[in-house]
């Protein structure tokens, strides 16, 4: 679930950055699928 959300996220990134539409939500998700995807990966090695 959590690697389907980051893929999408990303793939709207990148497009962003394709067409100039960059906005600053674009970037706000972005970094919260990092944070997530940390947060699992730090709990899931513990």
């Amino acid at each position: 679930m959590i690697w389907t959300i980051l893929w999408i996220v990303l793939i709207i990134w990148l497009l962003g950055f394709i067409f100039n539409i960059v906005g600053g939500i674009i970037h706000i998700l972005l970094v919260v699928a990092a944070a997530i995807l940390i947060y699992k990966f730090l709990v899931k090695r513990s």
